[in-house]
């Protein structure tokens, strides 16, 4: 999982690179499968589900919460917010992650949209502990983006288990009491993906059957790591430093593993 992990993040890294005014989403597509092919690895997205989701990331700009499809038409604006999901394979295991990114000179308020998201995932990140529940993670989230400032949390959309499979139980809503759900376990790896928006948390399913959009229209951000819970701490499998300077920084320890 730590291969497919790194993976992801170089195929993250080189999207960004890429976001700029005039650039396609397909275009983005095409890097990323080039970041596979390069790799040997395979997409978890391509051929998911029903009807087969037909592409290598999802990208979903500004009002697109989650789950856009790539399209030589979808052409990134001046002031854009365009959150890239992206996934992979490595012999059978899978990694998923996703950044959102400005496209030129964004709005302080989407900027700021963003990066309380981004604090909100490394929050939760960080509760997560041996012997906790689920709901802890989620709480923090939670509490993380409510004390950023007034944004809606994307309502029954969230993270999840991952490993042989991309999506698997259980799923870690980004909202809730804390001290419910599962026991947190040695060897657990889930993706946390905090969804957040400028307006209220209702969304909406477009007419493609795949992507996801806010009620409202508001614009929305959305971030997204892999990680393992370790009995001597933490490990970001889609972070190129296993997480090390975030967690840090939030007194967390993280595993020997990522050295």
């Amino acid at each position: 999982m730590r291969q497919a992990g790194l993976v992801v993040a170089h195929g993250l890294a080189e999207m960004t690179a890429a976001v700029r005014p005039g650039v396609s989403t397909l275009e983005l597509d095409r890097i990323a499968r080039d970041v596979l092919a390069e790799h040997g690895a395979t997409s978890s997205f391509l051929g998911y589900s029903e009807p087969p989701f037909p592409a290598v990331i999802c990208s979903s700009r500004n009002a697109n919460v989650v789950h856009g499809i790539p399209s030589s038409d979808d052409v990134l604006a001046e002031g854009d917010l365009i959150s890239l999901d992206f996934g992979a394979i490595v012999a059978g295991w899978h990694g998923d992650a996703a950044v959102t990114v400005p496209v030129g000179a964004v709005p302080d308020k989407l900027r700021q949209l963003s990066e309380a998201c981004r604090n909100s995932l490394w929050d939760g990140i960080a509760a997560a502990r041996v012997g906790g529940r689920l709901t802890d993670i989620s709480h923090a989230v939670q509490t993380s983006v409510e004390g950023a400032g007034r944004y809606g949390i994307a309502t029954h959309y969230g993270g999840h288990g991952i490993g042989r499979q991309m999506h698997m139980e259980p799923h870690v809503l980004n909202y809730g009491r804390p001290g419910l759900g599962p026991k947190l376990v040695s060897g657990m790896t889930l993706a946390i993906e905090p969804m957040i928006t400028l307006g209220g948390p209702e969304t909406m399913m477009l007419a493609d059957s795949w992507t996801v959009a806010t009620v409202d229209r508001s614009p929305a951000a959305h971030w997204e790591h892999t990680m393992a819970l370790l009995d001597d701490g933490l490990w970001v499998l889609t972070a190129e430093d296993g997480g090390r300077a975030e967690l840090s920084a939030r007194g967390v320890k993280v595993s020997a593993l990522a050295d």
